[in-house]
Parts: structure tokens; C-alpha cells; sequence
């Protein structure tokens, strides 16, 4: 990084979220180009970034669609101009009027379902507004959240509710969020393969008892990258790599080198007889997600790096306060008194007041969604500000 970046992140005031553009770009072509080696329809999930400059680069590396957490989310692309957005969020009866007013403007937002009340109030809804909703069943694939298993009777009577009443089922879809948990090739590999057999099975299921199933969608950053087959799959959806996260990195789908996005925070202050410094950026910056905490390395709340973002090993940020933040060695957290050596004697000599440093984020969704905008900063030099949706 050339001094006039750094001029650049020294300007700025903290904490702000950094965008390595470089990095970003990197990461978008990789998984891209992935899915097209596997021929498969890619479908970005937003609800990571959540910004329209980052969806963008998405659309022009080739993906087709977008996948939103929230109906603001698909409100605020559709009117950048995205209009093919899934809304993968169970659908609750009280949101239906505004997906309603959404399509009836011209988005082509899907919905989903895992049960045959919702499936009911959907036909309901649709049939008294004259409306054949898009939807996909959502199928549980590995235990961890929603859905219906793909054996189960429960998915050909969520389907005949949603066909017999009018609406439009377009197929099935899937997470395999446990991935997450995982963190060898072999066993993500073996995650990416259940994750496809189950949404095909289901959508087979779906076939033979004579209902539509155009769709088939699967999609976790792990599964997505460590698939090596997709048969029966239409697209595939997936979020984080886009940024990357300390999560991603223990999973095993990433380095700290492809880690999009940090905080850029500044030293305050310091308790040198307990090997700390203090930043301007605690649990209000990098949030209070703690995902590395149960995986094979504890970041803390996030890898210190310097403001041209290389990693400082073996420094994390090991406490957060609302404001303030902990940066010390790994294993002198917050809750002891002792520092050791160097840690003790040189922190304040190694980061004197004023330093900025940048912190990798456990989760990236969590920490983007603290900041209002991202600093984009590119390989030449120059930071554009771009805006990030907040809500729901």
C-alpha cells in the first residue's frame, strides 16, 4: 500500500469499515468462477454487505439474482434497479401485503415456506388479491435451523397447499448453515454433497407426486466453495465470501490475506503493566459476535492488523466495552491483571497514541451492520464511501 493510502486511512475518522476493493473483487471472481466450472446459477446473498456498489460487482462478475434477509433489503435493490430477489426468510402472514406491493410494482421477489399454516395464509392472501405468489419450500438438510426434512410428508403438504391454491411453486431450497461448525476439506466436501442429495431428493419427491419443482437452490460460503458436484442443483446462494471473516478462516475456505473487510480503529490510551492498549473501537464497531470463540483458534473480538493491513500475529483485540477496545497478546484478555515481558514493558512503545490499526472481524455481516457506510480503499490509493441499508 503506497503513502498516499495511508495519508488516506489517517484522515478518516474512527472506527470506520474498511473495504480492501482488491481483495473484495478477488473473492467475487473466485467463487464465480467456481460456480460457472460447476454450472450453476449463482445468486449472491446481499444481506452480508448489504450495499449496492458491492452487489454490482457482484452482477457484473456474472450473478444472476440476489437473495435478501429482509423485505427492506429487496425494497432497496429493487429500486437500484435488482429485480429478480429472493426473500429467504420464512414468510410471516403480516408481510405478505408488502411482497404483495413489491411484485405489483414489477419485482420479481420470491418467498419461502417450511409449514402448512404459512403455506395456507399465503394461498389465502394471494387468492383474495389476485396474486399466484413465487414460492420455494425451504428443506432441512443438516439439523440446523429451518425447513422440512426431505423424507418427510410435511413437504408434499406444504406443496399441494401452495399448487392446489393458485400460487406458484417454483421448487425448493436449502441452507446448510452447520457447515459453519466444520473445518476440514473432507468433512465440507461431505456437507456440500448432503446439502445437494437432500434439496434434490426433495425436489424429486416433488416431481414424482406430479407438482412443479423448477428450482432447486442450495448455498453456504463453505458448502458453496467446497462443493465438487451439483447435480439436480439450479443455483447456488452464499454471502460472506464476498468479505471473508475470522469464522471463514477457521472453517478453513479462506486466509487472513482474503479477509475483505476491518475496522479501522485508533489507540486511545494503554495499562502497560497489563500489556494492553486501549482502541477507540470496542463491541459498537466489531460487534458482540464472538464466533471464533468455539472454533480451533479464539480471535477475541478480532485480528489486529496495521493500517496497510498486515497481520499482527499473535495480537488480537481480547476485550470490548462499548467504545473502547482491548488490543493485547493472545491469551491476555481483559480478566487478567499480568502481562508478561515485552507485552507488558513495550505496548506502549509498540502502539504510542494515535496509531491506527485495522481489526479482521469474527463475522462480517454482524461487524457491516454496525457502520452506516464502507470506506472502499483501492490498491492506488484513493477511499470511496459507500452506503450500507440499516432495518428491516
Amino acid at each position: 500500500m503506497n503513502n498516499h493510502n495511508l495519508d488516506a486511512l489517517h484522515t478518516l475518522d474512527t472506527p470506520a469499515a474498511l473495504i480492501d476493493r482488491s481483495r473484495m473483487q478477488h473473492n467475487i471472481a473466485r467463487m464465480q468462477q467456481h460456480m460457472n466450472a460447476l454450472g450453476v446459477r449463482f445468486r449472491p446473498h446481499v444481506k452480508t454487505t448489504k450495499c449496492i456498489d458491492v452487489a454490482r460487482a457482484q452482477r457484473d462478475a456474472g450473478a444472476q439474482g440476489i437473495t435478501v434477509s429482509t423485505l427492506k433489503e429487496a425494497e432497496q435493490f429493487f429500486a437500484q434497479g435488482f429485480t429478480d430477489i429472493l426473500y429467504a426468510v420464512g414468510m410471516a402472514p403480516h408481510r405478505l401485503q408488502h411482497a404483495l406491493e413489491l411484485r405489483r410494482r414489477g419485482c420479481a421477489l420470491g418467498i419461502i415456506t417450511d409449514g402448512v399454516e404459512s403455506a395456507r395464509a399465503i394461498a389465502a392472501f394471494g387468492k383474495a388479491n389476485g396474486e399466484a405468489f413465487e414460492v420455494l419450500i425451504e428443506v432441512d438438510t443438516d439439523g440446523h435451523r429451518s425447513g422440512i426434512r426431505p423424507q418427510e410428508g410435511a413437504l408434499l403438504d406444504v406443496a399441494r397447499v401452495l399448487h392446489e391454491g393458485g400460487m406458484h411453486l417454483r421448487g425448493v431450497m436449502t441452507h446448510a448453515g452447520s457447515s459453519y461448525e466444520l473445518d476440514t476439506p473432507e468433512a465440507l466436501r461431505a456437507m456440500a454433497e448432503q446439502e445437494r442429495s437432500g434439496c434434490v431428493l426433495a425436489a424429486q419427491r416433488l416431481r414424482d407426486a406430479g407438482l412443479p419443482c423448477e428450482v432447486v437452490s442450495v448455498g453456504s460460503t463453505p458448502t458453496a466453495l467446497m462443493a465438487e458436484a451439483l447435480d439436480g442443483v439450479t443455483e447456488v446462494r452464499a454471502g460472506v465470501y464476498v468479505f471473508f471473516d475470522l469464522v471463514m478462516r477457521n472453517v478453513g475456505v479462506c486466509t487472513e490475506s482474503d479477509i475483505a473487510l476491518s475496522v479501522l480503529t485508533t489507540v486511545i490510551g494503554h495499562q502497560a503493566e497489563k500489556g494492553w492498549a486501549i482502541v477507540d473501537a470496542g463491541w459498537m464497531a466489531m460487534s458482540r459476535d464472538r464466533g471464533t470463540q468455539k472454533q480451533k483458534r479464539d480471535f477475541g473480538y478480532g485480528q489486529v492488523c496495521t493500517v496497510d493491513g498486515t497481520v499482527l500475529d499473535g495480537y488480537v483485540l481480547s476485550g470490548a466495552n462499548q467504545e473502547h477496545g482491548i488490543v493485547s497478546r493472545e491469551g491476555k484478555d481483559e480478566g487478567k491483571d499480568k502481562g508478561e515481558g515485552e507485552d507488558c514493558t513495550g505496548i506502549a512503545a509498540r502502539f504510542p497514541i494515535g496509531t491506527r490499526l485495522r481489526i479482521l472481524p469474527n463475522h462480517a455481516c454482524a461487524t457491516g451492520a454496525q457502520f452506516p457506510e464502507y470506506h472502499a480503499v483501492s490498491e492506488a490509493g484513493d477511499v470511496q464511501t459507500w452506503a450500507r441499508f440499516h432495518g428491516w
